[in-house]
């Protein structure tokens, strides 16, 4: 078992004391899942100032073994990062056996993957949206916005958008489940055969509706992910504009060095 820090070690307080926690996460200790001790019990364990609590706590995130959820406290990681591999997430393959792009990766990395749809409906284009789908500014396109969660945790936030004149001849993609293998699987049931799918992908700090809807803690950087869904006549028959929890993720992408 890990035992408290000695004053004399050189090191500043808090970092001694955020040291003594990773070797207690480390020695299981602390077990995967399990909240760190509150800001008064660790006060009162290392005979430290609340301050210095603070410090070494926020020392502790940095080494990417804790989530801090935002109203909750710290715990212990679960699982490594979800890894994303741009090559396999979109295989048809996927999507004939049934299973959306989100649900397989999750399941590959031994998570328990859930989703929560909080809009399905038309909504007015906004101008990056509608310069990707090649629609006025304002159109009215159909949007479907769904909350992610690996073992109960919120992990990532998407809303897809997919142009109104080709939405409307599909009503599976108006349920909140459109069957097995998701909007994917339906458009090319529809006669959208995908070809390609392209991602811009920008790393920024949550803002106040994305720390709450991730319950992330205030200044976490997030991975800003949007991505074209191409058919083979090339157009772009869906946008999807999603943000992650930059911890939960690794983004893995292949790409072809020849011409």
């Amino acid at each position: 078992m890990a035992s408290t820090p000695s004053r004399d070690s050189g090191k500043p307080r808090y970092l001694q004391i955020a040291d003594d926690l990773v070797q207690q996460i480390q020695q299981a200790v602390l077990k995967p899942g399990e909240q760190v001790p509150s800001e008064s019990d660790l006060m009162k364990k290392y005979s430290a100032s609340q301050g210095t609590v603070r410090k070494a706590i926020a020392e502790l995130r940095t080494t990417g073994l804790v989530d801090t959820l935002h109203g909750k406290g710290s715990y212990v990681k679960r699982r490594p990062p979800v890894r994303r591999k741009s090559s396999d997430r979109f295989r048809r393959s996927h999507r004939t056996a049934g299973k959306a792009a989100y649900l397989a990766e999750a399941e590959q990395a031994g998570n328990k993957p859930s989703v929560s749809v909080l809009y399905v409906g038309p909504v007015d284009a906004p101008a990056e949206i509608a310069e990707r789908l090649s629609v006025p500014a304002g159109s009215k396109v159909l949007a479907r916005r769904r909350l992610y969660f690996s073992d109960g945790i919120p992990t990532e936030e998407a809303t897809s958008y997919l142009p109104w004149d080709v939405a409307k001849d599909i009503p599976q993609l108006f349920e909140e489940n459109p069957g097995g293998g998701g909007i994917y699987a339906r458009l090319e049931e529809h006669g959208h055969t995908l070809a390609e799918f392209s991602e811009t992908v920008r790393v920024r700090l949550a803002t106040k509706q994305e720390v709450a809807a991730l319950s992330l803690s205030p200044g976490s950087p997030i991975i800003h992910l949007t991505r074209n869904a191409e058919s083979s006549n090339g157009r772009v028959v869906e946008v999807c504009d999603t943000f992650m929890a930059a911890d939960q993720f690794v983004l893995e992408y292949r790409i072809p060095a020849g011409d």
